[in-house]
């Protein structure tokens, strides 16, 4: 990726690295270090093989560079001087070695370029004064991570909130998914495979397989029902009822997820999509700082227990429905997490800076994120409702199942589920919606 042409991104990094250098800067005087020191990572290899695994760079890495695609590299800050970049280009002709250092970030940098990997070592200051973030398998002789508690806690507790540059790259990667979700559900509409409907949303967002900051899940009909539905077939299905894409992209290192639902116009899983679309809405508007997300989640579960109930899927009214569990039969999952350089980005139970845990309610083991929001953090909103077989038999084998329009199920089940996701910023004023104001762009 070329990054010079990213003019809005361009302007903006300074003070986004000035930013990231603060924190480093605090978090080695709480882990008593002089040097952070940060590995790109490393290229794997397949078991008993000589072939590559797709390279995912350090995100803590990523957090001052924007090269996704760097292997071998060392970043290196001490306090009080400009950073060094050791910037392994090897001499290879069996594979394309990265270019010359070049875009919007070299003029702040030290920019030691090395020829081997071994190389980078002769370069990195004495290991014994060092914080080393990374996998311990990246070791370079006696560089080996460590992962300091105080110090890796303090970024990643700073890291949940994003920089200008940040926020943009975001808006940017929302954009560039709105182009796929756009392209795949044109491939539904026209009948095409699950595995067609994948090959459409990457040509349409320019990125191959491994670029993409997840695996998508490309689901049609039942396989919605799926939570992270892992194939994608080339067979077509009797009739495409339904698609649930999950799918995202990548900028300067930086991710989008989000989640739509279309149908083929049945009007009664029509009005299901319709529902869960208003309670996603009306969730996303309540992302500002100062909210607990645990109460987020837990107003899902109400909001979709309400639902439940209006469509007479369920005869429980939506606090006795929560109460007991059975709105977990039908939405499993959390309500979302942070997201950024991960999609599921790291810090989401902190209690603070120094460390701590909070965890998700009781009974809700799968929410990703248990902390009240702070100024420009960025999440995902994402309720659902799904027809799961295995969570609808425990249901009917239970106290409850004479409260289930068990009919009304079985017509619903072919279509497998519904899920709705954003990207939102609680922003300082109220909520930004990066992925519907993506849409909105797109359709302009």
């Amino acid at each position: 990726m070329d990054h010079a042409s990213h003019t809005p991104l361009a302007s903006l990094y300074p003070a986004h690295l000035a930013r990231v250098m603060a924190s480093a800067d605090a978090a080695l005087a709480a882990a008593g270090k002089d040097h952070l020191v940060l590995p790109s990572g490393r290229v794997r290899y397949a078991f008993q093989d000589d072939r590559p695994l797709p390279f995912r760079a350090n995100p803590n890495f990523l957090h001052w560079l924007p090269l996704t695609d760097l292997p071998d590299s060392w970043l290196v800050h001490s306090p009080g001087r400009r950073p060094t970049l050791v910037y392994c280009q090897p001499d290879d002709y069996w594979h394309l070695p990265p270019a010359p250092p070049h875009g919007y970030w070299p003029e702040h940098f030290e920019v030691v370029v090395v020829r081997d990997a071994a190389e980078a070592a002769r370069h990195l200051p004495p290991p014994a004064r060092c914080a080393i973030v990374g996998d311990p398998d990246w070791a370079l002789g006696e560089h080996v991570p460590d992962n300091p508690q105080a110090l890796v806690g303090r970024l990643h507790w700073d890291r949940a909130c994003k920089s200008e540059y940040e926020l943009e790259a975001m808006r940017m990667a929302n954009r560039r998914a709105v182009r796929g979700h756009l392209a795949a559900r044109q491939a539904f509409h026209d009948g095409r495979s699950e595995r067609q409907i994948h090959a459409a949303y990457l040509e349409a967002t320019g990125h191959a397989e491994p670029d993409l900051p997840y695996g998508s899940i490309v689901a049609l009909n039942a396989h919605a029902a799926v939570l992270h539905y892992q194939h994608q077939r080339h067979d077509l299905p009797d009739a495409h009822r339904s698609f649930l894409l999950d799918a995202g992209a990548e900028v300067a290192g930086y991710a989008s997820d989000i989640t739509r639902t279309w149908h083929d116009g049945d009007a009664t899983f029509a009005a299901l999509v319709a529902a869960v679309d208003a309670v996603q809405r009306a969730l996303c508007a309540r992302v500002r700082p100062g909210v607990d997300y645990r109460d987020l989640h837990l107003e899902a579960h109400r909001r979709l227990a309400a639902v439940l109930e209006e469509l007479g899927i369920v005869r429980m009214a939506a606090d006795e429905q929560v109460a007991s569990g059975v709105s977990a039969v039908f939405f499993p999952h959390g309500i979302g997490h942070l997201i950024g350089l991960q999609v599921h980005d790291v810090g989401g139970f902190m209690a603070g800076p120094g460390g701590g845990r909070t965890g998700p309610p009781e009974g809700h083991p799968f929410l990703r994120l248990t902390r009240p929001l702070l100024p420009d953090m960025v999440v995902t909103i994402e309720p659902g409702l799904y027809f799961i077989p295995m969570l609808l038999e425990r249901l009917r084998a239970g106290p409850h199942a004479g409260r289930v329009d068990w009919a009304l199920v079985g017509r619903l089940a072919p279509y497998g589920g519904v899920r709705i996701e954003d990207d939102v910023r609680a922003a300082p004023d109220g909520a930004e919606n990066l992925s519907r104001d993506a849409f909105a762009q797109a359709v302009a």
